[in-house]
């Protein structure tokens, strides 16, 4: 048998909860622009056209409830979200098919260092460098399906040290959870850990070190991260 050249990397676990089980991640895909309102602010046309998605690394994840401001950046900016866990998977998963395959949601932010972001767009750049830095998405416990239900509809928001930054409703997005989770099985192989960042509503902004940050998605509830 073989034996690995090196230590194995370990497995991104989050936690779930109300158990002592965690959640293995695969990989992690984020859509762009799925909220109108938030297209619109970031300067693109709202209407209806294929999605598009860019990735975070498993361990960008990181439920510790603080997110250290990264470095090479002046402009870091917040971005809610709602998380979808799989289950399982496939390719080419039909439309009416696709929620049978989440194992439950989770709070969580997109965090992006915007300034270098922008950078990368001018030059016509992938956003990695922006995107997928350390520690970039917080995110809270999961909330296991058969506890919440399916969430197509709810308030999201998030407050910045008490003051309402974001607010929005699931049933805003333009691409929906399972339109989501069936286009990207046409491009992809899905699986049990992949993870789904399901974008932002309006209202991204800068934060700076000693913010808190109060995420809330309805059916979620609530979970602060601390910018250090």
């Amino acid at each position: 048998m073989n034996k690995f050249a090196i230590p194995s990397p370990p497995v991104v676990g989050l936690p779930i909860a109300g158990s002592d089980e965690i959640f293995p991640v695969r990989r992690v895909y984020c859509i762009g622009r799925n909220y109108a309102a938030h297209a619109i602010e970031m300067g693109h046309d709202p209407d209806r056209e294929p999605p598009f998605f860019f990735q975070k690394n498993p361990n960008n994840l990181d439920p510790s409830g603080e997110f250290p401001y990264p470095p090479h950046s002046s402009d870091v900016h917040h971005e809610m979200e709602m998380a979808v866990m799989l289950k399982s998977g496939g390719t080419n998963i039909p439309l009416d098919q696709a929620e049978s395959h989440i194992f439950g949601y989770a709070l969580s932010l997109d965090m992006t260092r915007r300034d270098l972001q922008g950078a990368q767009k001018k030059m016509g750049r992938p956003w990695e460098i922006g995107k997928a830095f350390e520690r970039s998405a917080p995110v809270g416990p999961i909330h296991r399906l058969s506890e919440t239900g399916l969430l197509n509809e709810g308030a999201v928001s998030l407050k910045v040290n008490g003051e309402t930054r974001q607010e929005g409703n699931l049933n805003q997005m333009i691409w929906k959870v399972p339109e989501m989770i069936s286009y990207l099985s046409e491009y992809f192989e899905l699986a049990a850990g992949d993870v789904i960042q399901s974008g932002t509503p309006a209202g991204v902004g800068p934060v700076e070190r000693g913010d808190s940050m109060e995420m809330f998605v309805e059916g979620l509830g609530s979970a602060t991260v601390r910018v250090t």
